[in-house]
């Protein structure tokens, strides 16, 4: 039996944990078009949490409800890969004009062909894409972009941001979701150049409850006509800490355990964990620590004694240093994802398992 846990960063799981609010609002803003605040969202989270198939997801609901949806990373050359996708998947909707005469096959042009007096060498992005959107919405086409993995240090990214702006004053249908770490995110929605996507509506992903894991894993097992123990159910929820990476991670692991076996035992349970767990510490633990400063550590360290959540003045004072000396550490580790921020000023480990990992390895 093929297993139905998929632990692959990005890949859309055969059972969605969660979410389905979110979704719910979103296939309603692609069905109303214009005006929709949910046209200008923002998934926000930290690893785990599965934001990149959320975007799959949505994506989705776009393409049922008759729009396009072209998908980009935060990065160099993200501008004309927009305009590269946008005429890939609307080729079959823009048509060119019959009185126009081909003279190429260079992209610049509606269906990524040059033609003569229509778009201009020198013509800049905002124009190209204008002239894409338009052509769409005669058609009553939207087009989606989805940007993962924001990141404000990126000039195309500001750029798409303000360039958004001008393509809904001017009633474009189109829509932008980003996705990206909460401490990325922030700062992006404080850049002053694009002070207007603090209106976007910020989608915040929290940890999944319990109730919406245990649904999920009972599902996802079903699908190859497979069962849960009572027991071992109970394991893989805990073990899966909320976390939609995890999960898949812990399901792909129990299930092979498994074998041929129609019931996921307590036993089978317990070895797919450990080794779920092992795999989690190799692949995301060991880089993330690798990739922290020595004052970074320190401050993580200083988190270990707060039994959930920790504040700055407490950990600054186990440091030794200042609140002053430690916020500046706090700020790197939110930008990072590693913590995250709770209410009252408070923050927490923001990675499954971190703070075990960190209590072994200090």
């Amino acid at each position: 039996m093929k297993n139905p846990f998929t632990p692959t960063f990005g890949i859309v799981p055969m059972v969605l944990a969660g979410r389905r609010e979110l979704l719910h609002h979103m296939h309603n803003a692609f069905e109303r078009g214009i005006g929709d605040p949910n046209l200008s969202s923002i998934l926000i989270g930290p690893r785990g949490t599965g934001k990149t198939a959320l975007l799959s997801c949505i994506g989705t609901e776009a393409k049922k409800c008759g729009w396009i949806c072209v998908d980009t990373v935060a990065m160099e050359g993200m501008l004309e890969d927009i305009i590269q996708q946008s005429l890939r998947a609307a080729e079959e909707f823009l048509t060119p004009k019959s009185d126009k005469k081909l003279s190429g096959v260079n992209v610049g042009g509606v269906l990524g062909l040059t033609w003569v007096q229509q778009v201009k060498e020198e013509s800049n992005w905002r124009i190209r894409m204008s002239g894409i959107l338009d052509e769409l919405k005669k058609k009553d086409i939207g087009l989606l972009i989805t940007v993962d993995e924001v990141r404000v240090d990126v000039p195309e990214m500001i750029q798409l941001a303000s360039f958004y702006q001008l393509f809904v004053r001017e009633n474009a249908k189109i829509s932008l979701v980003l996705a990206g770490l909460p401490g990325q995110v922030h700062q992006m929605l404080t850049h002053k150049e694009v002070s207007f996507l603090r209106r976007a509506r910020q989608h915040v992903l929290d940890r999944i409850s319990d109730r919406e894991i245990r649904e999920a894993f009972r599902k996802t097992v079903e699908i190859e006509a497979k069962f849960f123990s009572s027991e071992a159910l109970d394991m893989a929820v805990n073990a899966s800490g909320g976390f939609a990476y995890m999960m898949q991670l812990v399901g792909y692991f129990i299930w092979e355990e498994s074998g041929a076996s129609e019931v996921i035992s307590e036993t089978c349970a317990a070895e797919g964990i450990r080794q779920a767990q092992i795999d989690f510490q190799n692949g995301v633990l060991d880089s993330t620590w690798r990739e922290l400063s020595k004052g970074d550590r320190a401050f993580l360290i200083a988190m270990l004694p707060d039994p959930k959540y920790s504040t700055l003045t407490a950990v600054a004072k186990r440091m030794g240093k200042t609140s002053g000396y430690a916020s500046t550490y706090k700020s790197r580790l939110l930008l990072s994802g590693v913590i995250e921020e709770q209410s009252g000023e408070t923050f927490a480990y923001a990675i499954p398992s971190l703070r075990d990992y960190i209590d072994k390895v200090r």
